[in-house]
């Protein structure tokens, strides 16, 4: 029950926040934007404090650890990917627009007898 609470109490703040930066409309662009991310701060060291956010902590951990182990590709296989799309790209361009004339062609001139 007191996780709930807290996780009320972290929301509130982050609307807080929020609100603030709506209420100081007058006020320098700076304490507007201080509002949002005390808001935010404030919300995110009492979410933090309940389990929920124990476990997404622990859970962002483990994404960067996994992160790290990816392959990442060199840049040689990341030029040669993108011609390989770029390619791929151009001759499938070059085909729609073949076909396109060819049955523009065949619908326009042979079958209706539309010359342009």
């Amino acid at each position: 029950m007191a996780d709930k609470i807290k996780v009320a109490v972290a929301v509130l703040l982050l609307i807080a926040g929020i609100a603030g930066f709506y209420f100081l409309s007058e006020s320098p662009m700076v304490l507007r934007v201080a509002s949002v991310l005390a808001g935010f701060a404030a919300g995110s060291v009492v979410g933090w404090t309940t389990e929920p956010g124990r476990r997404f902590f622990v859970f962002a951990q483990e994404a960067v650890v996994e992160t790290k182990k990816v392959v990442w590709p060199t840049r040689k296989e990341s030029l040669q990917t993108t011609g390989a799309v770029f390619a791929f790209v151009v001759a499938m361009a070059v085909f729609l627009w073949l076909t396109d004339k060819s049955l523009e062609k065949l619908m326009y001139d042979v079958l209706l007898g539309w010359k342009k």
